[in-house]
């Protein structure tokens, strides 16, 4: 029975190890899905939609080739569609049924519906529109590259800046990557349901025409491991029952000792030639076919054991519980009508004006620039990333600085992470544009104040400028503020749920910097660590005063305060407060008192800024720009204005007019 039992158990264990190995061969599922559509349109831009992207679950290979130069980004859909606007472009929809990829000319869909003697749902001329489908290609995949790495000869965005043609989309703060190739281009990405693809070749040209999508398909076979170690298992068993049937065969067949009477001593091989046999082998052969015979039983285990990876096994893991990440704020809750048969207004969700990754990249770009700008004291080049006061401000210290180099440059850009990031809640494209609140240090050191900067993107295809660059105040209390992934609304300048309108924030303290604490709002500003109070303000005028009187005592000097031109930008905090800007122009106007004349120090940033180095009897001026941020607390507090941060610096000066 045991012969019986073993060559059982070594028809299992074939029949085990075959399907087993069968699972990882002829049975092998595909790993990856693919779907290919090539387009003949002229026009530059194709956008694939994000149905697109999720016809299939996992992470995306895109592939993307047919012109010379291949540019590929993403981004949230309303940002691909708002930089595109009017202009013709192909889009790339999935459709289901079929399970192909549908290229639709923007301009046959316009066509569509304004040719009143085409019936519904009729194909454009083919000659006139792209190939609408192509079928899931078998053509050889791509390696999908780790992360979103491109490969063959593919850079990313920041190198692809210089001499960007106006239709380009190379470059734009929209996209949360991007990369360029020449002929092709191969990234793999795995974004959320919203992001959509940009693909163009150089803005004017055709955009490449064939994009072919990859996702990754599940082939594991979770019981290839078990039946090739139970095949081997079952395999040692036979072995195992064939060894123990030929020991008890051999035992059963040993000699006899009760002999019939009246026979004769039997002749024979002696004792000694037994025990050698007839070969003269004995124990020390059958000890060596012993071991001969364990080899492949010590070796089968251990080659199914090493040669399976995780996928020839199942997991009993339970899934991890899922949440969506909170890249968004809730939804706007419709406005309540009196008609309860009204139908509710439709909605677009609240959604921070960048992602962090995006603002890190868009920084780092600004510093570029910044560093290359103040280095060359090129205001030209700070064009390209200031805008407003800040701009104004950068303008006029390279100005003072190619006469005077010693003198002290404009408020840093750190090349370093942000440690704070405050966009603007938006939904869609706000007419005002988009607004983001950057907090940088240039160091660890305390003693070095970190950067407030203001950022503001005006139109989908212009950059993020900075309007506002500011030091904060030393240990400035910040107040909490939503996370980035959140952002906060940003508050209208006539806003009056505040102890103070936003718009009348700047009018108020620059009158308080003129009158001090005769001024009417000077209950309304916390004066403790108000430094620009004590260098500005009376006390600091007062200074000024007295040194010109020891060096010019023949002439008078006269302070105004006037409200720059700088927007007014609230930002919402956490406790209903509000970050508010506001920029002041203080005028120091020095004239003659005994009918003689004045200028400028030589040597004085007021003579390198304006050029004057001769006399007036009419009198010199100076213009200090001052750029602030407060924070105002909501109505209702005990808490008083509180100034975070500011700069100051020449902006201005000339002979009196």
């Amino acid at each position: 029975m045991r012969f019986v039992f073993a060559i059982l158990a070594f028809a299992a264990a074939a029949v085990m190890i075959g399907f087993g190995i069968a699972q990882r061969t002829v049975f092998l599922e595909p790993d990856r899905v693919s779907l290919t559509s090539t387009t003949e349109s002229d026009a530059a831009y194709v956008v694939v939609e994000p149905g697109a992207l999720a016809a299939h679950p996992g992470k995306q290979t895109v592939t993307v080739a047919g012109s010379d130069m291949v540019f590929l980004a993403y981004g949230r859909l309303s940002d691909v569609e708002a930089w595109i606007g009017e202009a013709p472009h192909v889009s790339i929809t999935h459709d289901a049924e079929a399970d192909a990829l549908v290229a639709t000319d923007s301009r046959d869909v316009e066509g569509d519906d304004s040719d009143d003697g085409a019936a519904d749902g009729e194909a454009a001329d083919a000659t006139s529109r792209p190939s609408p489908t192509e079928t899931p290609a078998p053509t050889p995949e791509p390696t999908p590259a780790d992360g979103d790495a491109a490969e063959g000869d593919a850079t990313t965005g920041d190198e692809l800046l210089e001499a960007v043609p106006e239709n380009s989309p190379v470059g734009s703060d929209l996209w949360l990557d991007e990369l360029s190739g020449e002929r092709s281009v191969t990234t793999t990405i795995d974004v959320p349901d919203d992001i959509a693809v940009l693909i163009a070749s150089d803005g004017t040209n055709p955009a490449p025409s064939r994009l072919t999508i990859t996702w990754p398909l599940d082939n594991a076979t979770p019981w290839a491991g078990p039946l090739l170690l139970g095949g081997g298992i079952l395999f040692l068993v036979g072995i195992a029952l064939v060894i123990s049937g030929f020991m008890h065969h051999r035992r059963s067949r040993g000699p006899r000792r009760n002999l019939p009477k009246g026979r004769g001593r039997m002749s024979g091989p002696k004792p000694a030639e037994l025990r050698r046999g007839p070969m003269g082998g004995g124990r020390r052969a059958i000890g060596r076919s012993k071991r001969v015979a364990l080899v492949p039983v010590l070796l089968l285990p251990a080659l199914a054991l090493t040669g399976c990876s995780p996928d020839y096994w199942p997991s009993f893991d339970q899934p991890p519980a899922t949440t969506a990440p909170a890249t968004t704020a809730p939804p706007v809750e419709p406005a309540a009508t009196d008609d309860p048969d009204a139908e509710a207004p439709a909605t677009e969700p609240l959604m921070p004006a960048v992602t962090v990754p995006q603002m890190e990249r868009i920084m780092a770009r600004v510093a570029e620039t910044t560093a290359a700008a103040d280095e060359a004291l090129d205001g030209d080049l700070a064009a390209d990333r200031f805008t407003g006061p800040a701009l104004e401000a950068r303008r006029a210290n390279y100005a003072i600085r190619t006469s005077l180099p010693d003198q002290p440059g404009p408020v840093p850009v750190p090349a370093t992470t942000p440690t704070l990031i405050l966009p603007q809640q938006v939904a869609g494209w706000p007419t005002t544009g988009r607004t983001v609140l950057v907090i940088e240090k240039a160091s660890d050191d305390p003693t070095v104040a970190p950067t407030a900067l203001y950022l503001q993107q005006p139109s989908p295809r212009e950059n993020y400028k900075v309007v506002y660059a500011m030091a904060l105040a030393p240990d400035a209390d910040v107040p909490e503020v939503a996370p980035a992934s959140i952002g906060a609304p940003l508050i209208s300048p006539e806003f009056k749920g505040l102890i103070m309108q936003p718009d009348q924030v700047g009018m108020a303290y620059a009158d308080l910097l003129l009158k001090g604490d005769e001024s009417a709002y000077a209950e309304f500003f916390d004066p403790e660590g108000d430094l620009l109070r004590e260098q500005l303000g009376v006390a600091g005028q007062q200074v000024i005063r007295d040194d010109l009187k020891a060096t010019s005592p023949t002439a008078d000097i006269a302070f105004t305060n006037a409200v720059g031109d700088g927007p007014t930008i609230a930002l919402a905090t956490n406790d209903s407060g509000a970050l508010v800007t506001a920029t002041i122009e203080q005028t120091e106007r020095v004239t003659p008192n005994d009918g003689g004349t004045i200028g400028f120090q030589e040597g004085a940033p007021g003579a390198a800024l304006s050029g004057f180095t001769g006399k007036s009897a009419k009198g010199v001026q100076r213009i200090i720009g001052i750029q602030m941020v407060f924070y105002v607390p909501a109505v209702g507090s005990d808490e008083q204005i509180r100034l975070l941060g500011w700069s100051e610096g020449l902006v201005g000066a000339s002979e009196v007019p």
